[in-house]
């Protein structure tokens, strides 16, 4: 009976925060497409089951590559699509546009573009023209998380789309996964840093990093960790070391689980962390020795995976309603991956 009671209260919780945010972001609701797409939570489900199942061509690394992909954009000026956007080469008096895909953060790395594609398409045959694609990633991201065992929430909608990207802002905003957690002197590079900038904690950083129990990582990401540093488990990178060898760019793109559980949303992630086995530097210096306010907070996660699931999702909620296009601002593209021409 308690645990049914925790579990109603945190829904009931969530549900009200919903609520409040959309409110105060102007014209986001999660009923936004109530009467102009009312099917549109149903497509993107359907559409998501389907990518996640590797018995019709699909990969359970697709729910953490769609949710990657959420907050690669909306930490790029806001949820806005603007990481959909494909470069676009100059055509007589019009100059070249390249796009954030050609960030530091996002090239050769970011991916699902296809199954966003694949919905709007489906979206678009049952309400054209009513729903952003800035929407259908955020939806899809959270039906990722909860198709691979994580939480649900009720996502704000109403985002529109940008028409525009910035490579120079998502190289400078994105956090590279060789970040500390703090600089000194401080020098807006730092993990802390650049999400205060978003108006995020440190405690909604560490549960957001959380996403990184699902998914996996190239080699040339984790390489320095394995062969600098000394806060590493000896026997988890040994293991890795057999197919990522120190000299690149042999085992470059090795892909290693984020964390020990693979494919599942669990708060696994934290164990790892105080086993020094987070496979990031950007990961393991969320514990750190000497900042204990920062460690409890992952020990917090790591005991207690109910309220790892009630944070995240209302760190999810926040973070997606960043900066959102909204009223006659931006647009609503037809194809995902370019602007709507004039």
């Amino acid at each position: 009976m308690a645990a049914s009671f925790t579990t109603s209260w945190r829904c009931a919780f969530l549900a009200l925060l919903a609520l409040f945010v959309s409110g105060a972001y102007g014209q986001l609701s999660p009923t936004f497409y109530a009467s102009t797409c009312p099917n549109l939570t149903t497509i993107v489900r359907d559409a998501m089951v389907t990518a996640l199942n590797p018995a019709v061509g699909g990969e359970r690394r697709m729910g953490a590559s769609l949710l990657r992909l959420h907050f690669h954009d909306c930490f790029v000026e806001g949820c806005d699509g603007s990481v959909l956007l494909d470069n676009v080469p100059a055509n007589g008096s019009t100059p070249a546009f390249f796009g954030e895909k050609n960030a530091f953060g996002n090239i050769n790395s970011v991916r699902g573009f296809e199954v966003i594609d694949t919905i709007k398409a489906a979206v678009e045959q049952a309400c054209p023209g009513v729903v952003s694609c800035a929407d259908i990633l955020t939806l899809a991201a959270r039906d990722g998380t909860f198709l691979l065992g994580g939480p649900t929430w009720a996502v704000p909608l109403g985002r529109r789309d940008s028409t525009t990207a910035s490579m120079d802002l998502a190289n400078r905003d994105l956090p590279p996964p060789f970040a500390n957690l703090v600089t000194n002197p401080p020098d807006g590079s730092d993990l802390i840093a650049r999400f205060q900038r978003k108006g995020l904690s440190a405690t909604e950083m560490t549960v957001l990093s959380g996403a990184h129990t699902i998914g996996s990582a190239q080699c040339q990401n984790y390489r320095l960790r394995l062969y600098n540093e000394n806060r590493i488990d000896f026997q988890f990178a040994q293991g890795l070391k057999a197919n990522c060898p120190q000299n690149g760019p042999a085992g470059d793109t090795f892909l290693a689980p984020l964390d020990s559980t693979g494919s599942t949303f669990d708060n696994k992630y934290y164990t790892d962390l105080t086993g020094l086995r987070g496979l990031l530097h950007s990961d393991q210096v969320l514990y750190p020795q000497n900042n204990q306010t920062q460690a409890k907070i992952v020990l917090k996660y790591k005991g207690d995976n109910t309220a790892f699931f009630a944070d995240f999702a209302a760190a999810m909620i926040k973070m997606g309603n960043l900066s959102p296009l909204t009223g006659t601002a931006g647009q609503i593209r037809t194809n995902c991956r370019l602007v709507n021409p004039a």
